[in-house]
């Protein structure tokens, strides 16, 4: 039949494409219009009409036209080929897609053409082809019929339609199969045709209840196309049958907080009346409750039973539902049921915990065990949705223990320490075992209470502090600082000095303390020559009860101002007389007549000597060395010298400012050698001290031997262990501490420069002894200057004998070593009073 159909459209496309007419237009101008008439539904390629020949061109003139097709609406549709002049399908076309019912179906393209510039207008007539089959809009009709209806009723049936046009369309209608019932097609004016049933006989529904039928649409193509639609006929009988139900109960299960809208059950009443007889309506019965009303709701026509309001399983778990069916007879009849809903427990509810503090605050020394506060847990849901578990932080000293059912205790685990952790902000977590789980979260501060159980601290492990001497009272030393992490009273500080001596006397005549910031004031003016260092313990006592304290070492060292003049101790005057010194005629240039010696009370450049020639009476005779105090001939004597010679020499130290002292030596020349020696004999004879400090210094010198090693142990430790180690070399100095004379003959001169050459005491450090003498950067101490000079420090200590020590140290970094003695080299020589040492 599809064939045939093809073959017959094929053949009207055809005779259309015979029947083409060319009409030149109006005006003369080089326009054509040209016309096709082509079936639908032809494949893509398929040929249109030759425009080339249609418009008279050469076939070899085609491809030099550029013939084309300008754009429009129709141009998706065809394609000109260009090197031929053949119109052809682009795409498929659908007339009743294009044209819908319209009789003609008209489709314009413009064709250009150039060398010379033309347009030709080409009409394109789409033909219907029976490629539809009629179709009725359902296909199922449902008719209800009255047993009591007469014979020859009609009754008005859907028409069919078909997108064809004309012979293509609905021709007639069919019935099938015969019976009760024959078909009767009524025309309209506009060309269609509506089927009508008619009924033949009656109708008996005790008989037949139901006449199924099969309506047939037919269009008028070749071949022709149907469509079907099935007719119900149902005989509606009279209300003699009740509704019933198909059980009496119905019991259903429900989730808690089903979404507003969920179908709790569909209910379907029956009855074997038709049409109004049998039609039933649904309701809730009149002695439902009206919570049931607010929780549900069912649909009057179709009978199901939906949720209204928020099921909650906890505010009840089975409702009974009456329900009544009634049909629309005359008279109705009805019937009931009952569905029973059961709530299903869902998860929905998050546990909660309610907690009762003993107290905010918890003491630091709490012993582990310590309640602190009472939980209790509840969860709305039931079974193992309420079943509850507590959980805390791992890294919190606290831990949960339980009472009884859904009661606990949270205590602490572990030891508490305010200084560490003042607060501890405690998160419970409460988790069912509801799947999935629902959880919740409570927050506890606990307070930790602080107690007295640190010590003050303080900022050093030791403190050291230096002060000049001869310093004004009240002046602050240094402070001290310690803090307490306790809190109020418990790190409210004091400070005070703990009781001691220092030589003798309590060391608070010394300095003070404030009680309030730390800070130590001098009681007293201190003398460096009498004391070099002080060492203070001050203690920090907190306000706690009972208070706690520390002690801390305070080292204060007294720092050397230069405030005592050089002392000469040799050559020196006598009941009133100056010294005299012998000078031998005979000496030549160079003769060492005797040396001055002298010290200085105080330390470091303070006690550093120069020597100088202030006076004499003869300047060209006499000359002294800056450094050692050394007296020299300059030349040789002559008869004309004065046979006394007076010189005043000058001690000056390298204080800032410097001190001085003035000695005066009478030099008696000797012009007889006899007297001379006479005199001599009897000069040593006077001075009875020589031979004491002859073997003084043999003593001296021996014991070298014996406390050399001793003394290079102690002081190698010593000076280890002082902070305050000095890298500079010493001077060597002498220094004479008691008020004992030294009496010395005039021989004297040579026991000291003896000594001189077995200590190998410096006597040049090269250039002016002033360069010995370098001025005090600002800022600087004596006892801090880097230097490559040796310092001279007498000796105070209180527990020396009365008897004169000479002291001279090598960088001692600690003021208490070396008593009592000297450091030459390695080697200490001790000596006793009436000794000198150079």
């Amino acid at each position: 039949m599809g064939s045939a159909m093809e073959s017959r459209g094929f053949l009207q496309w055809q005779v259309g494409a015979l029947l083409l007419v060319f009409f030149p237009l109006r005006g003369g101008g080089q326009a054509a219009q040209i016309r096709y008439s082509i079936p639908e539904e032809l494949a893509p390629g398929s040929f249109v009409g030759d425009v080339a020949r249609d418009l008279g061109l050469d076939a070899a003139r085609v491809a030099s036209r550029q013939l084309q097709i300008l754009p429009g609406s129709a141009q998706r549709h065809f394609r000109a080929e260009a090197q031929t002049g053949v119109l052809v399908v682009e795409e498929r076309i659908d007339r009743e897609r294009l044209c819908g019912s319209s009789p003609r179906c008209l489709l314009y393209l413009e064709i250009l053409l150039a060398n010379p510039l033309a347009s030709h207008r080409v009409e394109v007539e789409v033909l219907d082809v029976n490629d539809n089959a009629p179709a009725f809009l359902t296909s199922l009709t449902l008719l209800e019929i009255a047993e009591s209806a007469a014979p020859g009723a009609r009754f008005p049936l859907e028409p069919a339609e078909d997108l064809d046009f004309g012979a293509n369309s609905v021709s007639t209608y069919r019935l099938s199969p015969p019976g009760c019932f024959t078909l009767s097609v009524k025309n309209l004016k506009d060309g269609s045709k509506h089927p009508e049933l008619i009924l033949e006989k009656a109708l008996d529904r005790e008989q037949q209840e139901q006449h199924r039928l099969v309506l047939t649409a037919l269009d008028g193509g070749l071949p022709a196309k149907s469509g079907t639609a099935e007719i119900i006929v149902s005989v509606i009988d009279a209300n003699d049958n009740p509704p019933v139900f198909g059980q009496p109960v119905y019991k259903i299960t429900l989730l808690e907080n089903a979404p507003e809208g969920t179908m709790v059950i569909k209910l379907n009443a029956t009855d074997q009346d038709e049409g109004t007889n049998g039609e039933i309506a649904y309701s809730f019965s009149s002695h439902t409750r009206q919570k049931i009303r607010r929780l549900f709701s069912i649909q009057e026509r179709t009978g199901e039973v939906r949720v209204l309001g928020n099921v909650d399983y906890e505010e009840g778990t089975v409702y009974e539902i009456d329900v009544r069916a009634k049909d629309k007879g005359s008279p109705s009849m009805d019937a009931h049921c009952s569905v029973l809903v059961e709530i299903k427990d869902v998860n929905d509810n998050a546990p909660s915990v309610r907690f009762t503090l003993l107290s905010a605050t918890v003491r630091e020394d709490a012993p582990v065990g310590t309640a602190v506060a009472f939980l209790s847990v509840s969860d709305g849901d039931s079974r193992e949705n309420g079943e509850v578990q507590l959980q805390l932080p791992a890294d919190i000293p606290f831990q949960i223990v339980s009472s009884f059912r859904n009661h606990y205790s949270l205590v602490t685990s572990g030891p508490l320490d305010r200084e560490e952790v003042s607060e501890y902000k405690v998160v419970i977590t409460a988790t069912d075992s509801g799947s999935p789980p629902l959880s919740s979260q409570s927050n506890l501060l606990i307070n930790i209470s602080d107690l007295n159980d640190n010590p003050p601290r303080f900022s050093q492990p030791a403190y050291q502090a230096e002060v000049p001497e001869n310093n004004a009272l009240g002046v602050p030393i240094c402070s001290v600082s310690a803090f307490d992490p306790d809190l109020g009273p418990n790190s409210q500080l004091s400070y005070s000095i703990v009781d001691s001596t220092v030589q003798g006397l309590p060391v608070s005549s010394y300095v003070y303390v404030s009680a309030e910031n730390g800070t130590i004031y001098s009681s007293s003016s201190f003398d460096h020559e009498q004391i070099k260092q002080i060492v203070v313990q001050i203690q920090a006592r907190d306000g706690g009860s009972p208070p706690l304290s520390t002690n801390v070492t305070v080292s204060i060292f007294i720092l050397d101002r230069n405030d005592n003049a050089p002392l000469i101790i040799y050559p020196v005057a006598r009941k009133g007389f100056l010294a005299q010194q012998s000078v031998p005629f005979s000496s030549q240039a160079g003769h060492f007549v005797t040396k001055v010696t002298s010290v200085d009370a105080d330390s470091g450049r303070n006690a550093w000597l120069s020597y100088k020639l202030q006076q004499a009476t003869d300047p060209s005779l006499f000359k002294v060395s800056p450094y050692t105090g050394e007296i020299r001939t300059t030349r040789t004597l002559l008869e004309q010298d004065s046979p006394t010679q007076k010189i005043v020499l000058v001690v000056e130290d390298c204080g800032e400012p410097p001190m001085s002292t003035t000695t005066t030596v009478i030099m008696n020349i000797e012009q007889d050698p006899d007297r001379s020696s006479a005199n001599f004999k009897r000069s040593n004879l006077e001075q009875d001290g020589l031979p004491h400090l002859t073997v003084y210094l043999i003593i001296a010198l021996v014991a070298i031997s014996a406390l050399s090693a001793m003394t290079c142990v102690f002081l190698a430790v010593k000076c280890l262990r002082n902070a305050r180690a000095r890298n500079s070399d010493a001077v060597w100095t002498t220094y004479l501490k008691g008020g004992n004379t030294l009496q010395a003959g005039r021989h004297f001169d040579r026991g000291l420069q003896s000594v001189e050459e077995k200590l190998e005491f410096p006597t040049a450090f090269g250039g002016d002894f002033l360069s010995l003498c370098p001025l005090q950067r600002p800022g600087q101490t004596p006892l801090s200057e880097g230097s490559n000079h040796l310092f001279a420090k007498p000796v105070s200590q209180p527990d020396i004998n009365s008897s004169d020590t000479l002291l001279a140290s090598n960088n001692l970094s600690d003021p208490n070593e070396c008593l009592g003695g000297v450091v030459i080299g390695r080697e200490r020589i001790e000596l006793s009073s009436n000794e000198v040492l150079i």
